[in-house]
């Protein structure tokens, strides 16, 4: 499976949360980091190292599959066995 498939396979409920924290991470780091006003060198450094740690936490998020073929053979054991 290659990465254009993986980005388009279904992504799981968790990781779709996830995917949401790290976009709301960016855009606030991303406010921190335009803002038009002088701000303390301690809050452009975290703002920079969220930035990256939300970029991060939605690409590995985004490319996270459920194992469809896996899910499809537990199904057909169970109709198959009787359970």
């Amino acid at each position: 499976m290659n990465v254009i498939n993986r980005a388009q396979a279904p992504t799981p409920k968790f990781f779709k949360v996830l995917r949401t924290i790290g976009i709301i991470m960016l855009a606030v780091s991303g406010s921190i980091l335009t803002a038009p006003v002088t701000l303390p060198a301690a809050i452009i450094s975290v703002a920079g190292y969220v930035a990256v740690a939300g970029g991060v936490l939605s690409a590995v998020s985004q490319v996270t599959v459920e194992d469809i073929s896996k899910a499809s053979q537990e199904i057909e054991n169970k109709a198959r066995d009787g359970n």
